[in-house]
């Protein structure tokens, strides 16, 4: 149990996920409410809350300390375990690999933040490998001008902030006593040179960069994983003075309606009648090329609900080694008749192993037996509370052993 779900609830998932759920929830998140497109306040923020809400629960102890303690341990309430938060930059830098951000100081020329976006590509995509063209808008330096923003001898220094970009001003707060106070300047909004408006230059009007339409062509290879990255050096937005940085692609995997993907195997589920659950059955499953594989059951091999077996080297490709697959695992979920026929009774029990007899003690009570609603226990503190039925988790379908069989 957890004293408090916030950081939880930020990120948008349960207090049981995994390092992976994390990961891909920070991951769409922190796209979403980037400051670089969503400007204000109020995006801003949201998108630190983000940062130090992953911060936390990405790390083994501290999320340890704020499942026991909530916000108040994490910041020092009371528990010794406060902790200084990382700029969100710095944890978005990190987490996407980013260049310049962040304040770090790097070796060699001044670089350009990254650009990042996120493309959401489809199961088959990653199966097969594809290309998609993908278009951008970018900041690209004025070629009329080269940058400069106006015409030869146009740009001068600010006299009224003398080419700092800032002002200082000095405020007395009482006897003896004055504040100073630093502030952007207006005349120049910070630049620390101003351009004659009469040489600024006509293509740019003064900003010495303009927007340019970019058309890049990403290459899926097969086996790419969803967060994956594809990195184009040098392309991201050009500013005077600064080195561009790289246009990174984020891979986002959309959910497919037949497998799940868990690293190289595939996982899907299959429903049997329970007349093919006892004496056999041919399926066939269609894979992600398009092809029809026939898994077949023979006559007298019974197959249990949730029973769970698999196909070698018919999973998702290994990346860079796409002639080696993972493998392609089933779950079958048997399906049971709602009532039989009381007049067959007879004959299925003659077909099915002897039932065991109950011995029913002397003064024993008849109750009824009624359908049973596993909603009415999470207000109960019953099974649910004590993680003792109905738990599923989909990258171990069942809870069983994984059987392997190739055909």
């Amino acid at each position: 149990m957890v004293k408090e779900t916030k950081y939880y609830d930020i990120l948008g998932v349960p207090p049981t996920a995994s390092e992976s759920d994390l990961k891909k929830a920070y991951r769409k998140m922190a796209l979403k409410y980037h400051p670089d497109k969503n400007p204000g306040e109020e995006a801003e923020e949201k998108f630190k809350e983000i940062s130090q809400a992953y911060e936390v629960l990405a790390d083994a102890k501290k999320r340890e300390v704020y499942d026991r303690g909530g916000e108040e341990a994490i910041k020092g309430g009371g528990s010794g375990s406060g902790m200084d938060f990382h700029s969100p930059m710095d944890i978005f830098d990190m987490f996407f690999g980013g260049g310049g951000g962040g304040g770090r100081r790097q070796q060699g020329p001044r670089r350009g933040k990254d650009v990042v976006h996120q493309l959401k590509i489809n199961l088959e995509d990653m199966y097969n490998g594809a290309t998609r063209k993908l278009a951008l808008q970018k900041n690209v330096i004025c070629s009329k001008c080269e940058g400069r923003g106006g015409k030869e001898g146009a740009v001068t220094k600010c006299t009224n902030c003398r080419g700092t970009g800032m002002q200082v001003r000095v405020q007395q707060l009482g006897p003896g006593m004055v504040q100073q106070i630093q502030s952007m300047c207006h005349e120049c909004r910070g630049e620390g040179e101003c351009i004659d408006p009469k040489l600024r230059c006509k293509t740019c009007v003064g900003q010495k960069i303009v927007k340019e339409r970019k058309i890049l062509e990403v290459h899926i290879d097969k086996g790419m994983k969803d967060g994956q990255q594809i990195r184009f050096s040098g392309e991201g937005d050009q500013e005077p003075g600064l080195e561009p940085g790289d246009i990174v692609i984020v891979l986002d995997e959309k959910e497919h309606p037949q497998f799940h993907r868990r690293g190289t195997d595939l996982i899907t589920h299959k429903e049997l009648q329970l007349v093919e659950a006892l004496c056999g059955f041919q399926k066939t499953i269609k894979t992600l090329d398009g092809r029809s594989l026939v898994i077949t059951c023979l006559p007298g091999e019974v197959v249990a609900d949730r029973a769970i077996k698999c196909v070698m080297g018919e999973g998702m490709p290994v990346y860079r080694d796409p002639f080696e697959k993972g493998r392609l695992i089933v779950q079958f979920n048997v399906k049971f008749p709602d009532k039989i026929d009381p007049a067959k009774i007879a004959t299925l029990e003659t077909c099915l192993p002897p039932r065991e007899e109950e011995i029913i003690p002397d003064g024993s009570e008849h109750v009824t037996l009624l359908a049973y609603d596993p909603s009415e226990d999470r207000g109960r503190g019953g099974l649910h509370r004590r993680g003792e039925a109905y738990d599923s988790d989909d990258d171990q379908p069942g809870g069983q052993r994984v059987q392997c069989a190739s055909h």
